[in-house]
């Protein structure tokens, strides 16, 4: 509510507002994830060696939430070589401790309570999507992006990062996911899937219109998916350019000379742009935004979060940003029409 209140008054940036509600999430999941993992061992018994950790994916990962963001997981676990049952008066196999655990995890952050849910939780990023275990053995973990992953698994990797859990799975895992984005790769492939990506998004989904800040054509999706296909396509010769924060990215290319300076300056420009008006728009609203149809004072405020005197100037800028990103995609990435 404190976060909202900031923003709400302006006295709070996009980029501090986004890695505020990710602090927030990141404390909450570590409590929890804690106690759930007391309780397994009091349920059943410790496992030997037995640990796990938590890697949150997307906006979480990015230090991008918003009020309304979900939290994309991924629950890694591991075992000394040998185990295969927990310790206790109700032994399960490790497999099945750590599914449990998982969904005891799951369960604690998305139940319905009184207050409402505290976080909606997506797991599909885990590997195999939702046909793949809840939560994924680090040796099944570092197997999967070594040898099966698909290039839209690669480009959400570059935004995982571990949140809570046992130090020392999450130090082997940040080691594991830089190797991982560091690979080399063919450069024209990567591109081409992207394309394909992005093409069978604006098919499937659409947009709302320029106000849809996230899928409209130039939107926040192509540039992240920007930052990311330059990421993969560079890591190997420039490991540095890492980052799971889409404009520390962005930063981190530019400064490798692998973007222009004309073409980040348009991509900070339009990224800091869609990050306000997601921030205000997404604490005021459940659902889509139509100036026609809103109240004056929310129009006047998103007008204010633009820095616009009014919202059909807010509108206009709007239009500008995403067919400048737009042009840029086509042009690094490659056309969508």
């Amino acid at each position: 509510f404190r976060i909202g209140v900031r923003v709400l008054s302006e006295t709070a940036g996009a980029a501090e507002t986004g890695l505020a509600f990710s602090q927030l999430a990141g404390l909450l999941l570590g409590r929890l994830h804690q106690a759930v993992t007391e309780d397994a061992v009091r349920r059943n018994g410790p496992v030997a060696g037995g640990r796990s950790a938590v890697i949150a994916m997307g906006k979480l990962g990015g230090h991008e939430m918003t009020a309304g963001s979900d939290l994309d997981l991924i629950i890694v676990y591991d075992a000394a070589e040998g185990a295969e049952m927990s310790e206790g008066a109700k032994p399960l196999s490790v497999n099945q401790y750590y599914a449990r655990l998982s969904q005891r995890l799951i369960a604690a952050v998305s139940a319905p309570t009184a207050e409402g849910v505290l976080y909606e939780v997506d797991m599909r990023l885990r590997p195999s999507g939702s046909k793949g275990p809840v939560a994924a053995s680090l040796a099944s973990f570092e197997s999967y992006h070594r040898d099966s992953a698909w290039t839209w698994e690669k480009l959400a990797l570059t935004r995982a990062r571990p949140v809570c859990g046992d130090s020392g799975l999450m130090n082997e895992l940040t080691r594991h996911i830089h190797g991982a984005l560091c690979e080399p790769r063919d450069a024209a492939r990567v591109r081409e899937d992207v394309v394909d990506m992005r093409k069978l998004m604006l098919k499937e989904q659409g947009t709302g219109g320029v106000w849809d800040v996230k899928r409209a054509r130039g939107g926040l999706v192509e540039l992240e998916f920007i930052a990311q296909t330059l990421q993969l396509i560079h890591a190997h010769a420039h490991p540095h350019v890492l980052d799971t924060n889409t404009l520390a990215a962005l930063q981190k290319l530019h400064a490798a000379g692998l973007v222009s300076d004309g073409d980040h300056a348009a991509l900070k420009r339009a990224g800091l742009l869609y990050h306000r008006l997601t921030q205000m728009l997404r604490l005021c609203l459940d659902g889509p935004y139509d100036p026609a149809r809103a109240l004056p004072a929310l129009n006047l405020l998103v007008a204010n979060t633009a820095v616009t005197p009014d919202i059909a100037t807010a509108e206009a800028l709007l239009a500008e940003a995403q067919g400048e990103v737009a042009a840029i995609f086509d042009r690094l990435i490659g056309p969508v029409a």
